[in-house]
């Protein structure tokens, strides 16, 4: 009789499975609840209201939480924190792999006319199409990028692989002609090198992305192997990328001792240190008030590390590194986790690098051209 009361008592399997749910979903929604606090509930909650009680079921949710998203990362006031849609994301990645999709430019928008040619890809469509450094793409499929309208620029010419865009361009000369490119994938070497006369080295860096380490050390390699007795580091425009590239760049060029100090929120701060191996050369560095981030952590350390003087405009102030959160709806929260500073603990923050030489860029003016101003007074520097 006890046997079978004692059985009774017992809970079927069923109920005991129901019970174990109940109870993780109630202390899991507890420790949300608790993460996420009121206003991090109240987001979900108006979520959920646009979902389920807002009386138009066709509005668009996709587009009202890019909206959110985008304010709340704005709210948290700090200009170097984003965040991406799906297509702005996916964007995102394949620049920081240093290929894209496009004609092969790099331009910049210091022309009122339209976007200035820099620099053309070697083999890409746009030098097969005959464009050259000093072009101005005024229109782009008939589609002028004057003035106001500069921003879309880089947006029109890019594209998906194999198709076709046009682009308008003003020569140097002062003529208007139309060149037709087909767009391919390519890969950016992120440095480009040169001997200048005086046998001056100067590489110019365009990012710190995927590869950029070995790509910047094969170019000054190459100019230390043709006979180079000074070396000049462009980074101008330089919008900087990813600190274990920097960190490669730091230690291949530096010789030893501290060359980066990194201090993450949640993790312990460190010290890079450079090893006994270095580019022995004299050094100047080009900057603007486009270097951002790595770059201009690197001008830093090299006036820091060698005495190197810099040359250019003010930089731009940045001394936090961001990490890009991938997100369930495509796109991407880009937050500041970690502050910066050179080997000895400066920071650039609100400050950023007041050169030894300050000198605004002549109008009109290609970087590493002969009309860059700003190079040929790092060249003097490196001479007298």
């Amino acid at each position: 009789m006890r046997e079978r009361n004692r059985q009774r008592g017992r809970l079927p399997g069923w109920a005991k499975i129901l019970l174990t749910v109940l109870v993780t979903l109630a202390v899991s929604t507890g420790l949300w609840c608790l993460a996420l606090g009121g206003g991090g509930l109240a987001l979900v909650e108006t979520y959920l209201l646009g979902r389920f009680a807002f009386v138009d079921t066709q509005a668009d949710l996709d587009g009202a939480v890019d909206k959110a998203l985008a304010a709340f990362v704005d709210g948290l006031g700090d200009r170097w924190s984003y965040y991406l849609d799906a297509e702005g994301y996916k964007a995102n990645k394949e620049r920081r792999a240093n290929s894209y999709v496009g004609v092969g430019v790099t331009v910049n928008y210091t022309r009122e006319e339209g976007l200035l040619v820099q620099s053309v890809t070697q083999g890409g469509p746009a030098e097969q199409a005959g464009v050259v450094p000093g072009d101005i793409i005024t229109a782009v499929d008939g589609v002028s990028i004057a003035g106001e309208n500069q921003a879309q620029g880089t947006d029109l010419i890019l594209g998906e692989a194999g198709t076709q865009v046009t682009l308008t361009l003003l020569g140097e000369d002062g003529a208007s002609r139309e060149v037709t490119c087909t767009r391919a994938t390519l890969r950016n070497s992120s440095a480009r090198g040169k001997m200048l006369e005086g046998n001056i080295g100067y590489v110019k860096l365009d990012n710190f992305y995927s590869g950029a380490a070995d790509s910047f050390a094969q170019e000054v390699d190459a100019l230390v192997e043709q006979g180079a007795v000074g070396l000049i580091v462009d980074v101008r425009s330089d919008p900087g990328g990813y600190v274990t590239e920097l960190e490669k760049i730091l230690d291949y060029l530096l010789p030893e001792g501290p060359v980066f100090t990194h201090s993450p929120r949640w993790w312990f701060t460190s010290v890079t240190q450079s090893d006994g191996e270095c580019v022995e050369l004299p050094m100047a560095a080009l900057v603007n008030a486009g270097t951002y981030s790595a770059a201009e952590l690197l001008a830093a350390q090299l006036r820091e590390s060698v005495n190197a003087p810099i040359v250019g405009e003010v930089t731009s102030g940045k001394g936090y590194s961001q990490v890009t959160f991938p997100l369930p709806n495509g796109g991407g929260v880009g937050i500041s986790t970690a502050t910066y500073c050179t080997g000895s603990g400066r920071s650039l923050i609100g400050e950023g690098i007041v050169p030894d030489v300050e000198l605004a860029l002549n109008e009109g003016a290609v970087l590493g051209g002969e009309d860059d101003n700003q190079l040929q007074a790092a060249i003097e520097l490196l001479t007298k």
